[in-house]
């Protein structure tokens, strides 16, 4: 019986199927539309989520890659959440620290699915390099000073005096210059805007009288330059630079994708800088240099041509403009050689070396390749073309955590990038120190601080209290055991005491512009080893975590809270999606804009389809009726129609989804371009290669088949309601 019915069934759904597809090319208007509107839905969808899946991917292997690791873990009780790269202000996050980090690494090991533990702190300093003529005054005192010590041969002496010339031939062209601004000044603004003691000053320094009796009194007229011209110069940047503190050779381990590209990695153990290359080129680069380069990039990399882009356009008037920057680099001899190599170049003779700057650096499309090559091959080796060089000494302030202001002098050892987001402004924004150094800046305590305050006791007498006794020792009301030491101690004076600090963090270390304390604090520590072991024991803000099996992330989270739960440590972990802030955010808002609008076009969709069938379906009522009276069931009619609506669903689906990948495949071979930075880091390269997804073709098939199936239950309601009799009357 059952068998029967089944085979029943069977022939059923072969008829229906059968009248199905007759009646699919009956109404051609019908398929037409009906069809137009599945293959258009069903291109969007498999398109459109496999653009966003290769983004997603694309993007988390930058955000992963660059510094954020596939998860980040900090103290829960801290205040505010961490973001590594979507705040700008990292400095102003409110990160209570993980005192140990040893332990932290111990815990976190202890996941299974986690391979490697990075320790890091995120903040930000000021830093400036000094002007041009402060790099110029003090290579003249350092040439005066070796005068001064003598010792040097015949031939030595008169190189020196050379090269002491030369110098000052250099320190004359600024001051000429800046006595030309003042001048310029006084013609577009107010004088009284400008210093009369300043003007004076230029004036002074400009005289043939002046450098006439220079060499009288060398260190004096230097000091008179250093005081009253050099902060008239007014061409140094002052600049906020973000910085990663972390265990540098770990963090090389880690992120493989970083490599360095000028001079060296810091030696393990040593205190140390590393410049990011975008950060190097971007704001330590000589700015017309820079802006040569970034007209280079756009024309080579984008096919951007300068008389149709007006950024390209700005940055040639300013390199027209500001060719004071270079002309302060030049001495007399400097002047002499550009004169003759930009006459020859330019064919023209003028002797102001300004003027012929401005007009080299005047390029167009013609002629910027042959100006550019000559730019770097004759004129770059005379200029300082970085304010800081590599192998130079960076000295760093910061505000600590207390809010009092701590330096530190570090090597700059070189310059590194991620591969494949060498052009990208966010994977570069971030610098990398020692995270020694990082907490000596942000105020914790280091094993370096902790030796000079024990040096600062011994040498002060200095002794610990307990806190119960701390009032007794500080006020005199009340005799404990400690005081029996106090008393006696041979010194005539009071009692020293010093409190114990909080843990983890730098005290508050009184005026040291004395004695032991002044030779401490002008120790120099940029060549200290720091001892092994140093780094793992301190304290962090923050720590990335990389994974052995990324697609784990949720449950390696849950894993990681629930091993500090255990270990009695404070830890809060986090996806680099939310670490990574608004950045991480980005493809979830694309892919809900792309949901919304394949929503709005499938209740569009939903509509047409809808009027569409109805229309079929009023105009074969005699067909339909005609089926009836013959024996036809509703539920045969409604079959009927329903099968029509997704054999027409499956077959324009199928062909949408065919052509949407096929689109897929072509571009992900092409690629998309990155046409900026931004997206350059988002498509973690210069191109993005979309891939195809199976799961998109599933969800496109599921979306047409629904879309189709409750698109054709009304006209099918309709056609159920058809009677022989309404069949009759239409043939009448």
């Amino acid at each position: 019986m059952a068998q029967h019915r089944l085979s029943a069934w069977i022939d059923t759904f072969a008829v229906t199927a059968q009248i199905a597809f007759r009646n699919l090319f009956a109404s051609r208007l019908k398929t037409i539309i009906v069809g137009g509107i599945i293959f258009f839905g069903a291109l969007l969808v498999v398109a459109g989520n496999s653009l966003l899946d290769s983004l997603d991917a694309s993007m988390s292997r930058s955000v992963i890659g660059s510094v954020a690791g596939h998860i980040q873990v900090y103290s829960n009780k801290s205040k505010d959440g961490l973001e590594v790269m979507g705040s700008m202000t990292m400095g102003d996050q409110d990160l209570t620290p993980l005192d140990d980090f040893a332990r932290v690494r111990e815990t976190l090991l202890t996941v299974p699915n986690v391979k490697a533990v990075v320790p890091m702190g995120i903040s930000g300093a000021l830093v400036t390099s000094g002007n041009t003529i402060d790099l110029a005054l003090a290579k003249l005192r350092d040439l005066y000073r070796k005068r001064l010590a003598g010792g040097l041969s015949a031939a030595g002496s008169a190189q020196l005096d050379r090269q002491i010339e030369a110098e000052k031939g250099h320190v004359r062209q600024i001051v000429s210059l800046l006595q030309g601004d003042l001048k310029n000044l006084k013609a577009v603004a107010d004088a009284r805007a400008i210093s009369a003691d300043d003007a004076d000053a230029v004036n002074r320094a400009a005289s043939e009288a002046f450098w006439a009796g220079f060499d009288k009194d060398p260190l004096g007229s230097l000091e008179f330059l250093e005081n009253r011209i050099a902060n008239q110069a007014a061409d140094a940047d002052l600049l906020f630079i973000r910085y990663v503190g972390t265990d540098l050779d770990s963090f090389g381990k880690a992120f493989d994708r970083m490599q360095i590209v000028d001079g060296a990695a810091v030696p393990p153990g040593k205190r140390g800088f590393l410049f990011s290359k975008w950060v190097y080129e971007d704001q330590l680069k000589l700015k017309a240099a820079h802006r040569l380069d970034q007209i280079k990039d756009a024309r080579d990399g984008r096919g951007s041509l300068i008389a149709k882009d007006l950024d390209l356009q700005r940055m040639v008037r300013e390199n027209v403009s500001q060719v004071r920057e270079v002309m302060l680099q030049l001495d007399s001899i400097k002047i002499t050689d550009f004169r003759a190599k930009l006459q020859k170049e330019l064919g023209n003779n003028s002797a102001d070396v300004g003027a012929l700057l401005a007009a080299f650096f005047e390029t167009d499309d013609q002629n910027f390749d042959r100006r550019y090559a000559f730019f770097y091959r004759e004129l770059a080796p005379s200029l300082e073309l970085y304010r800081i060089r590599i192998g130079d000494t960076l000295t760093i302030k910061a505000f600590t955590r207390s809010g009092y202001v701590q330096s530190v002098n570090l090597h700059v050892y070189g310059t590194f990038q991620f591969q494949g987001l060498e052009k990208s402004t966010l994977a570069g924004a971030l610098n990398l120190m020692d995270l020694v150094s990082f907490r000596e800046l942000y105020g914790f305590m280091t094993a370096e601080r902790l030796k000079e305050i024990e040096q600062l006791q011994k040498a002060a007498g200095a002794h610990d209290v307990s806190r119960e006794n701390a009032e007794a020792e500080l006020f005199g009301t009340k005799e404990t055991k400690d005081e029996a030491v106090v008393k006696n101690d041979a010194k005539p004076h009071g009692k020293t005491v010093v409190a114990n600090a909080t843990p983890g963090v730098s005290p508050e270390i009184p005026d040291l512009a004395a004695g032991l304390g002044q030779r401490l604090r002008r120790e120099d520590l940029v060549d200290r080893v720091y001892a092994p072991g140093e780094t793992e024991r301190g304290v962090v803000l923050n720590a990335a975590v990389i994974l052995k099996d990324p697609k784990q992330i949720p449950q390696t989270m849950k894993a990681i809270e629930d091993a500090g739960t255990r270990a009695g440590l404070p830890l809060k972990a986090i996806s680099w999606q939310k670490a990574s802030g608004i950045i991480g955010q980005f493809i979830m808002l694309a892919r809900i804009v792309l949901y919304v609008a394949i929503l709005i076009i499938f209740v569009i969709a939903l509509v047409i389809i809808n009027n569409a069938l109805v229309m079929a379906t009023l105009e074969r009522v005699k067909e339909i009726g005609t089926l009836r009276a013959i024996g036809a069931q509703r539920r045969f009619i409604l079959a009927m129609l329903v099968i029509e609506a997704l054999v027409v669903g499956l077959i324009f689906g199928a062909i949408g989804a065919g052509v949407g990948a096929v689109l897929v495949a072509i571009i992900g071979k092409v690629g998309i371009p990155a046409k900026s930075d931004i997206w350059f880091f988002f498509f973690s390269g210069p191109r993005l290669h979309p891939f195809l997804g199976t799961t998109n073709l599933i969800v496109a098939f599921i979306a047409v088949m629904l879309v189709s199936a409750f698109s054709s239950f009304y006209p099918a309601w309709l056609a159920m309601r058809v009677t022989p009799r309404q069949a009759m009357s239409e043939e009448e």
